[in-house]
């Protein structure tokens, strides 16, 4: 198994990775600021990627709309943006390292079989192993599946602290190439930050349950583990995530240094009075000489 990686400011080097579904809400402005001022903090790099690995979710121009977004709030990258649907080489390649070294295995099985039988876990449908063995008679592959180890898988957390799953109990065998021939977002996201070098990931704690298929994948394709910080959700009054799913409004960029003020908040950053007008790199500036993960809230922050 490789070991975590050990980050200094020569080499740090965060992400951050939107679907383009729909524009910037702040829920995702949210991990997008915390993100980059975890880069920043370490004089390091931050990339941005576009994750259409899906291109059935993709929404023509939400790309740009992003990108647009980003600018507006003082959030600079450095390099190109990378967009996933551009690498299907690379996954094709890793998943058939994953195959050569017997890690992954065809499945004939559908959504709706599975329904029928499968038990439910943290993840959703855990799989129940009927073709880990080989494939029923009379039955063609579909999709692809990484077998998952009988093992506990541990990580550290920065705000959370030590994480334990139980890859076979909780997890089960995981998709990695999908019914439609498309690969699944576990296998696109472990090559691409991979790829990307990236030492630190720091996202929305809503991704947290996505951390260990991941990290599974990274040490079946002997990759590095990055460093994992999942932050506090901006959740709605009613308890429920921001998000698309939940038809979160999009941010207006016009109200950028608003904006900032109010996701500084939610990080456990709360901006002096004499900024709250301020232009966005003068608020991204402070934040960044305060930021401390250590002072982030321990739960999940209402906003109105």
């Amino acid at each position: 198994m490789e070991s975590e990686i050990t980050t200094d400011a020569s080499t740090y080097v965060g992400r951050f990775a939107p679907s383009p579904t729909g524009p910037l809400h702040l829920g995702s402005l949210v991990a997008a600021v915390g993100s980059w001022l975890d880069a920043r903090r370490h004089g390091g790099r931050w990339a941005v990627r576009i994750d259409d690995v899906d291109r059935t979710r993709a929404v023509t121009g939400a790309d740009a709309t992003i990108l647009r977004s980003l600018e507006a709030h003082g959030l600079t990258w450095d390099g190109p943006v990378v967009y996933q649907r551009e690498r299907d080489e690379q996954y094709a390649a890793a998943l058939q390292r994953l195959i050569d070294a017997g890690h992954a295995f065809p499945c004939a099985c559908t959504r709706r079989e599975l329904r029928a039988v499968a038990r439910h876990g943290p993840a959703g449908m855990i799989y129940p192993g009927t073709c880990r063995d080989g494939l029923p008679p009379g039955r063609e592959a579909r999709s692809w599946r990484m077998r998952a180890a009988d093992m506990t898988l541990e990580f550290e957390d920065r705000r959370l602290g030590r994480q334990r799953v139980a890859m076979a109990a909780e997890i089960g065998d995981f998709i990695i190439r999908r019914g439609d021939g498309l690969f699944a977002y576990h296998l696109a996201m472990a090559v691409d930050d991979a790829d990307l070098g990236v030492t630190d990931i720091v996202r929305g704690a809503d991704l947290l349950i996505a951390t260990a298929p991941q990290m599974a994948l990274r040490d079946a394709l002997g990759l590095h583990r990055p460093r994992h910080l999942h932050l506090p959700l901006a959740i709605s009054t009613a308890g429920t995530k921001l998000s698309k799913q939940t038809a979160a409004p999009a941010v207006d960029d016009a109200q950028a240094s608003r904006n900032l003020v109010t996701v500084l908040a939610i990080l456990g950053l709360s901006a002096p009075k004499e900024l709250a007008g301020a232009p966005p790199g003068e608020l991204l500036a402070w934040a960044v000489d305060h930021w401390a993960p250590a002072a982030l809230p321990e739960g999940d922050i209402r906003v109105a």
